[in-house]
């Protein structure tokens, strides 16, 4: 299970939340995407559709709290607390911890992560990125400090989402996008696929949606994969489901971290006041 990246935060999101633009002259798929502030908590379960590997139960949740817009930049804080029974010795208790600022153009992005395993050391990553020409430059100053920089460009979350936005609103199957998120000790960087499913039109499942003023958004499922650059792997290292709103909450998650994956129903959603942004 990934401990030192956003994961969901990255999805999720781990999939920050997004919203339309005012309506216009241009086309849906052309509006710019405005990311609506908001808390959420999920409720997390062992999905026992998936053969799990070496995992017999698990629970946990998911909570995090987005704010900002594209004038002043994107803040979230976020936390997942996973609790796995293996059948070797008592339940293993998995807590990580994800602050994260990017600025509202997606030209910096400022990370710190804190995880521990059932009441070991505490694993920290703290560091910044930002676009260096057509690549991006990382300075870490935890584990140790050190500055590495890559020649190829990648985005940061906020403008990964943005981007499955765009292409969920304009129709396409899939999005290939090189994602920055500072996971595992902040070297690593992901090839991602969105796939990305016709509108659906049944109504939602999870008691904080069904609400009138999500009764005519539009929402896709969307799973996203990752894979690991330099890798050499064709079997994603996990991907995330999820239904996506237009508004950008999202509903029916679920984390396959490979061996094992859980299902997140969401409990509890406050949609946030947002200020006035142009951009």
């Amino acid at each position: 299970m990934k401990k030192n990246g956003p994961g969901f935060a990255g999805i999720l999101a781990v999939a920050a939340a997004m919203a339309t633009g005012p309506a216009g002259a241009q086309s849906p798929s052309a509006e710019r995407v405005v990311l609506v502030p908001h808390r959420a908590v999920y409720d997390l379960v062992l999905d026992d559709a998936k053969g799990a590997k070496n995992v017999e139960a698990a629970k946990g949740r998911i909570a995090f709290d987005f704010t900002g817009d594209a004038c002043e930049g994107y803040a979230l804080s976020f936390r997942q607390v996973t609790q796995l029974q293996t059948g070797e010795g008592g339940p293993r208790v998995i807590d990580a911890r994800t602050t994260s600022f990017e600025a509202g153009d997606g030209a910096s992005y400022r990370f710190r992560t804190e995880s521990t395993a059932s009441g070991a050391p505490t694993e920290t990553v703290d560091g910044t990125a930002s676009k260096a020409g057509e690549g991006y430059e990382v300075k870490l100053s935890a584990p140790k400090a050190e500055t590495h920089r890559e020649a190829a460009g990648a985005l940061f979350p906020n403008a990964q989402m943005k981007a499955v936005i765009q292409a969920a609103r304009a129709g396409q199957n899939t999005l290939n996008v090189r994602l920055y998120d500072g996971a595992n000790g902040g070297k690593d960087v992901y090839e991602t696929l969105s796939v990305i499913g016709k509108r659906i039109e049944t109504k939602p499942t999870e008691a904080p949606l069904q609400k009138p003023e999500f009764e005519k958004l539009a929402r896709w499922p969307v799973t996203m994969s990752y894979f690991k650059v330099g890798s050499g792997e064709t079997t994603p290292s996990y991907s995330i489901s999820f239904e996506l709103y237009e508004n950008g909450v999202t509903g029916a998650v679920r984390l396959d971290y490979g061996g094992f994956a859980l299902r997140g129903t969401l409990t509890r959603l406050d949609l946030l006041p947002r200020a006035e942004c142009a951009k």
